[in-house]
């Protein structure tokens, strides 16, 4: 039987019913309605039902959902049993912060490497966490296996930086530089670009107010 296809504004919000879920299992919850889950997680409770429509019948009608084993269900589909390495490159100011982070919520998912240009920062450990020469970016990353990286480069290298990426065998960047990189149809690209952001919440701000309902996609 063909998988379904999950819509992307679907997948975004996953992480956040099973880091909800962690928090009502770790205080002894038992169970949650989509009305209540909706409350805590600002998500409509339609849009919840019909998230959790796409992977069959999570709840029952009148009792609602078991907190348990939803938290055991998304735990398989997000992969939460198996360590995730990630490698960073680019170690400066942003690059920094995120080793300073390292995903401290998220206990599947760790930066184990980092690569920068800075002799000053190769072959030191910074938060933990080793940083590489970018002359051994290729090499690291294949070694180490690591299949996902967060790219926080300067625009002007950010593209052969992504070609060398692509050689080492990467399947997913999350890019935070500014331009729009491109890779083959086999790497997938998540761009975070704090500018845009920042300024389509002033568009908002300006032009709606603070209490717009946005339609759930």
């Amino acid at each position: 039987m063909a998988e379904t296809i999950i819509p992307k504004a679907t997948a975004k919000r996953l992480p956040v019913y099973y880091r909800y879920l962690n928090f009502l299992a770790n205080s002894g919850t038992t169970k949650i309605s989509s009305t209540e889950l909706s409350d805590a997680v600002k998500v409509d409770s339609a849009t919840i039902r019909r998230d959790f429509s796409y992977f069959g019948a999570l709840g029952k009608r009148g009792y609602g959902y078991d907190v348990n084993d939803l938290l055991k269900f998304f735990k398989k589909i997000l992969n939460q049993d198996r360590l995730t390495s990630v490698g960073l490159v680019g170690v400066g100011n942003l690059g920094h912060a995120l080793l300073n982070y390292n995903f401290r919520q998220a206990n599947n998912i760790r930066i184990s490497a980092g690569f920068d240009i800075n002799p000053d920062l190769a072959g030191t450990i910074q938060s933990g966490v080793p940083i590489y020469p970018m002359d051994e970016m290729i090499k690291q990353i294949k070694d180490q296996q690591i299949e996902i990286v967060i790219l926080t480069v300067p625009i002007d290298a950010a593209q052969h930086i992504t070609d060398d990426l692509v050689k080492a065998g990467i399947k997913g960047i999350m890019n935070f530089t500014p331009i729009r990189i491109s890779v083959p149809s086999y790497v997938r690209v998540q761009n975070v670009d704090l500018a845009t952001e920042l300024q389509t919440l002033i568009y908002f701000l300006e032009h709606y107010g603070p209490t717009l309902n946005e339609p759930e996609a």
